[in-house]
């Protein structure tokens, strides 16, 4: 699954568009999971081609992603049109026309929404999104000797000043965990506190052992499935993972899958 060729000012900036647009369980941006097919811009009109690591992947993820696609595509004010094509998926033909009609997920899947809408697959996979950002800016403010009472009482202001650059996936979690964090309204103020649980009760400096615990199982599981979805696109379309750095399903069945490097010793993530 390779990148498309980019040409234009106009489809770069679609395509800077689409990393914004993430694999809703794995929350990696398409563009680097290689999604994305094909990407051409014509007189205000965009054409986006993807695939998914499987022919069956389930078919809320792919409309998700389709509809997310469609969404970040017709941001910009030149855009005139937006067609997107889901290839090489079981229900790629419906996937397809749902989202280029703009039909809702519930009424083109009836038969397996149950009458229900998307909105709290969406929630679920939000949740996750936020804890995994969260964990990533935590780990970095640790492995800086910063302590639990420090961490916790974090203010939005003192958020915004932090200074990550040495703690590169903190740094790169950073600006993601605080869209999350106010887009959602869980903290918007300058003296809110920057670190709060899904619900926005605060973190305790005493749980936030236990609290990292749980993140990081989260983590693992998110880590394993994008693991697994690699391994499957592999696999499916003769490529390898180009990254050399992301760890492979092999790793962890054998248990040897550290957390992202964030500069910090063992003893400073528990």
């Amino acid at each position: 699954m390779g990148l498309p060729q980019i040409r234009g000012a106009q489809a770069r900036e679609v395509w800077r568009r689409l990393g914004a647009v993430t694999d809703p369980e794995l929350d990696e941006p398409i563009t680097d999971m290689g999604f994305v097919e094909r990407l051409e811009v014509r007189r205000g009109e965009v054409d986006i081609s993807f695939r998914l690591p499987t022919y069956w992947c389930s078919p809320n993820f792919a409309f998700l992603m389709a509809d997310g696609i469609r969404k970040a595509a017709m941001a910009p004010a030149w855009v005139s049109k937006v067609r997107v094509r889901l290839m090489d998926h079981c229900f790629a033909d419906r996937v397809n026309a749902a989202v280029n009609s703009g039909e809702a997920f519930d009424a083109v899947f009836a038969e397996m929404s149950d009458g229900a809408d998307l909105s709290e697959v969406r929630e679920t996979f939000r949740e996750k999104a936020f804890l995994r950002r969260q964990e990533a800016v935590i780990l970095g403010l640790k492995a800086m000797g910063w302590t639990a009472a420090q961490i916790t009482g974090l203010t939005l202001a003192g958020y915004d000043a932090l200074n990550l650059d040495n703690q590169p996936e903190a740094a790169a979690q950073k600006p993601r965990y605080r869209e999350i964090l106010v887009e959602d309204g869980l903290a918007l103020l300058p003296d809110d506190l920057a670190f709060v649980t899904w619900r926005a009760d605060p973190l305790l400096p005493e749980g936030l052992g236990d609290h990292m615990m749980r993140l990081r199982s989260i983590r693992i599981n998110m880590e394993f499935n994008g693991a697994m979805c690699r391994g499957l696109a592999a696999a499916r379309y003769k490529e390898v993972d180009r990254s050399g750095e992301e760890p492979e399903l092999i790793d962890f069945l054998l248990g040897r899958v550290p957390p992202r490097d964030h500069g910090a010793s063992p003893q400073s993530r528990s």
